[in-house]
C-alpha cells in the first residue's frame, strides 16, 4: 500500500464533506492473466463548487483515474485498494443496481470525442430526452426538459437543433448537447475528460466559459483532464500532477504553475513553448525517456529514470510526502526539492542561426489567384477564394483559423488532392503544377509530401515500420536493393527510431513514435516542402516538444519549407517565420510571426488570440464572437466576417469587402479599420 496524504481542510475537503474523496487508490489490468499495477495509491479529494484538474502525459493513470471515479473501469480493470466517495457514499461497496441508480442520478461525464458520444442515427431532440426519462420524467415532460437543457447550455434555436442529427452541428455544438445530457440529472460530480481537444480556440473558449456558469449555478464539483496546462490553470482551483500512477505534486494551480516543485512538473512546463519564444530563441526541453510500462515494478520514486536530479537515494528510498510552504496547501514528492534550481536548461538542438530564412529569396512554392469551388446538389461552395501565398526556402508559414475556414483545402489544394479551380496556379520553382497530384510529374509528387493530424489513420496498421518506409523510399526515389535499406536505416536513425522500432507495427508504438514515423516516411524522397496538418495536436507537451524540436532540425539541415497548420497558437508561434489567418476561404491576415502576435491585429486574429487560455496566468479581454462561422455557400455580403466582428462599421463593412493591404512592410490585412485606429482601439 502507497502511502496517503491527508491535506488541511483549506486545501482539501474531509471525505465526509467532499462531493469527491478518493483515498489510497490502486486499480490494476488483468493482461493474460496477471494484473499489471496502474494506480499507486492515489489521494484527493474535491469539495463542492470545486474544479480539481489532474495533468500528466498519457499513460500516468489520468483518464484511469477519472473512469475509476465512476466505476467505468473495463472489464479487465479491477479496484484492488482504497476507496472512492462521492457525497460521503463509498461507491466501490455499491451493487449493480446501485452503481446505474448513482449514475443516473449524482454523476456525470463528458468525453474527448463528442462525436463518438452521440448516436449518429438519432435525433438531438431524442437523444437529449433519454436522459430524462431515465430520470422518471414522462414523454412530454422530458420533451420540455429537453428545451430547458439546451437553453441552459447557451444553444441558440435549441426547437431548430433539437431536429438535427449529431452530423448537422459543429464539433462546439456537440460538445454543448452532451453537456445538457451530463447536467440533465444536476449531478454533484462532473468528470471532463479533455472535453475540448480538437475544437478551435475560439470554440474552447466558449465551451470552458459554459463550464464556469454552469459550475457556479450547479455547485458541482468538477474533476477535469487535459494536456493543455493553460485550460488547467485557468478552470482549476487545485491541481494534481501525475507520473505512473501516482500523484507527485498537488497545489492551488496557480502555485503549482508558477513555481514548480517537483522534477517532472518542472519538465512538462518546460517543453511548453512559453512567453512568446521561438524556436530562433531557443529549443523546448523534453523529458528524456518514456514513460514505464503498466505494471511495472516501482519499489522507489516513480520518476527515477527520467529524472536529471536522481541519485542512489532516489533509488533506494521511497520519496517523503514533503509539505510546500506553511500555509500546508501544497505537497511535493521528493528528496531533492532543494536541488529543483539547479536542473538544466535545454540545450539547442541546432544552430539556431540557420532557423532562420534567408532574406530576398525566391519563393519555392507560390500560389497565385487559387480559389476551390465545390458544388454539392447543384449549389456552388466557395472553400476558397482567390488565395495569393508565397513561400521561401526554409521557411515556415503557419496557417491558422476556425474550421471551416478553409486551411484544410488549401493545404490539399497545394498537394493536388483538390484541384484548383481554372484561372488559378500553384507554381513549384517557378513552374506551373498540374492541378491534380495524378497529373503530376514524379519529381513534383516527391517535392511536396504531407505529415497528418493522426498517425494511426496515416499508417497501415498491419505493415511493419520498415515496410512502409521502403514503401515510401521506392515510391519517391526509385532506390532499390541494398541502397535502399540503407536510405531507410539512415532516415529512422536521423528521426531517433532504433532498429527494433523498425520491425514493429505502428500499433505498437507510442503516439510520439507514430508521429516520427510518418515525419520519417514525409522525409524519405528529400522533399522541398512539407505540409503539417495539426502534426502535434494529440501529443502530450514533452512529446510535443520533442517533435517541434525535430522538425526544427530537419529544417536547418534541410532548407525544407513547411506550411504547418494548427489551432495551437503558442505552438505556431514558436515554430511559424510567417503566419496566415484565414476566415472563410479567404486570407484576413498575413505577415511576419511577431507581427501578427504584437499587433495591431485584425479583429478576427485578436478575437483568436483573446480565446488562448496562458499557462503564465496572463489576463486577457476575451473578444466573444457572436454565433459560429458561416457556411461558404452563403457568405455575408461585403466583408464576411462583419456579422461576428466586435468592431464592425454600420454602412461599411457590410457593403464592400475589403481588400488585402499591406499595412506595414511584409504585413498585409483585409480590415476597413485603418491601421492607426486598430492600433489605438487594441490599446485600450
Amino acid at each position: 500500500m502507497s502511502d496517503l496524504l491527508t491535506s488541511p481542510a483549506e486545501s482539501m475537503a474531509s471525505p465526509a464533506q467532499a462531493a469527491l474523496a478518493v483515498e489510497g487508490l490502486e486499480v490494476a489490468y488483468t493482461v493474460r492473466g496477471i494484473p499489471r499495477e496502474v494506480l499507486r495509491g492515489v489521494t484527493f479529494s474535491v469539495a463542492p463548487g470545486e474544479a480539481y484538474g489532474l495533468v500528466g502525459e498519457s499513460g500516468c493513470g489520468k483518464s484511469t483515474t477519472a473512469y475509476a471515479a465512476l466505476r467505468y473501469l473495463p472489464r479487465n480493470g479491477n479496484i484492488t485498494a482504497g476507496h472512492i466517495l462521492v457525497d460521503g457514499r463509498d461507491i466501490t461497496r455499491l451493487n449493480t443496481g446501485q452503481l446505474q441508480q448513482f449514475r443516473a442520478t449524482e454523476a456525470s461525464m463528458v468525453y474527448q470525442d463528442p462525436g463518438a458520444a452521440l448516436n449518429p442515427s438519432l435525433r438531438i431532440g431524442r437523444q437529449v430526452a433519454e436522459c430524462f426519462r431515465l430520470l422518471g420524467q414522462s414523454k412530454s415532460q422530458a420533451q420540455a426538459s429537453v428545451l430547458g437543457a439546451l437553453k441552459r447550455v447557451r444553444i441558440a434555436s435549441p426547437e431548430s437543433v433539437m431536429q438535427r442529427y449529431p452530423f448537422q452541428l459543429s464539433g462546439g455544438m456537440q460538445q454543448r448537447v452532451v453537456i445538457a445530457m451530463a447536467l440533465a440529472c444536476n449531478p454533484k460530480l462532473l468528470v471532463l475528460d479533455e472535453p475540448t481537444t480538437g475544437l478551435d480556440a475560439t470554440v474552447e473558449a466558449e465551451v470552458l466559459d459554459l463550464v464556469r456558469v454552469l459550475r457556479t449555478e450547479s455547485d458541482a464539483a468538477i474533476l477535469m483532464i487535459a494536456h493543455n496546462l493553460g485550460i488547467i490553470r485557468s478552470m482549476c482551483d487545485r491541481v494534481g500532477v501525475m507520473y505512473a500512477g501516482k500523484i507527485v505534486e498537488e497545489g492551488p494551480s496557480q502555485q503549482v504553475f508558477d513555481d514548480p516543485q517537483h522534477p517532472y512538473t518542472v519538465g512538462l512546463l518546460r517543453s511548453l513553448p512559453r512567453k512568446g519564444v521561438r524556436k530562433t530563441d531557443r529549443a523546448l526541453a523534453t523529458i528524456p525517456g518514456i514513460l514505464p510500462l503498466i505494471g511495472s515494478p516501482l519499489p522507489t520514486c516513480v520518476f527515477v529514470d527520467r529524472c536529471p536530479l536522481a541519485d542512489e537515494l532516489c533509488r533506494t528510498v521511497v520519496p517523503p510526502v514533503v509539505p510546500v510552504g506553511d500555509d500546508g496547501l501544497r505537497f511535493t514528492r521528493c528528496h531533492h526539492r532543494d536541488r529543483i534550481p539547479e536542473m538544466p536548461e535545454a540545450e539547442p538542438v541546432v544552430d539556431i542561426s540557420m532557423l532562420a530564412p534567408a532574406e530576398n529569396q525566391p519563393d519555392v512554392l507560390e500560389l497565385t489567384h487559387v480559389s476551390k469551388t465545390f458544388h454539392q446538389r447543384g449549389n456552388a461552395i466557395p472553400a476558397l477564394v482567390d488565395v495569393e501565398l508565397g513561400l521561401a526556402e526554409g521557411e515556415t508559414l503557419g496557417i491558422v483559423g476556425e474550421s471551416g475556414s478553409g486551411k484544410s483545402t488549401l493545404a490539399k489544394t497545394m498537394l493536388g488532392i483538390e484541384a484548383a479551380d481554372v484561372g488559378g496556379a500553384v507554381s513549384l520553382d517557378g513552374h506551373a503544377m498540374a492541378g491534380s497530384t495524378v497529373s503530376r510529374s514524379t519529381a513534383d509528387k516527391r517535392s511536396m509530401q504531407m505529415v497528418f493530424q493522426n498517425p494511426d489513420s496515416a499508417l497501415n496498421r498491419s505493415w511493419s515500420v520498415r515496410r512502409i518506409l521502403v514503401r515510401s523510399v521506392t515510391k519517391l526515389t526509385g532506390i532499390t536493393g541494398e541502397a535502399e535499406n540503407k536510405r531507410v536505416e539512415d532516415l529512422a536513425a536521423h528521426l531517433r527510431l532504433t532498429p527494433r522500432h523498425l520491425d514493429l507495427k505502428p500499433r505498437q508504438l507510442s503516439g510520439g513514435l507514430k508521429q516520427r514515423v510518418a515525419i520519417a516516411r514525409a522525409f524519405a524522397g528529400d522533399p522541398r516542402i512539407v505540409v503539417c496538418d495539426e502534426p502535434t495536436s494529440a501529443l502530450d507537451v514533452s512529446v510535443q516538444a520533442a517533435i517541434l524540436n525535430l522538425l526544427a532540425e530537419l529544417q536547418s539541415e534541410q532548407k525544407t519549407s513547411y506550411v504547418f497548420i494548427t489551432h495551437d497558437m503558442g505552438v505556431v508561434r514558436y515554430l511559424a517565420d510567417r503566419i496566415a489567418v484565414m476566415y472563410l476561404g479567404r486570407i484576413q491576415e498575413i505577415g511576419l510571426t511577431d507581427d501578427v502576435f504584437n499587433g495591431p491585429h485584425h479583429p478576427y486574429t485578436e478575437a483568436l488570440l483573446s480565446a488562448v487560455p496562458s499557462v503564465d496566468g496572463e489576463e486577457k479581454v476575451r473578444i466573444r464572437l457572436d454565433g459560429e462561422i458561416p457556411s461558404p455557400a452563403k457568405p455575408p455580403s461585403g466583408c464576411v466576417f462583419h456579422n461576428r466582428c466586435p468592431r464592425y462599421i454600420t454602412g461599411v463593412c457590410e457593403v464592400t469587402e475589403p481588400p488585402l493591404v499591406e499595412v506595414a512592410p511584409g504585413h498585409a490585412m483585409r480590415c476597413h479599420i485603418p491601421i492607426e485606429e486598430l492600433r489605438i482601439l487594441q490599446a485600450k
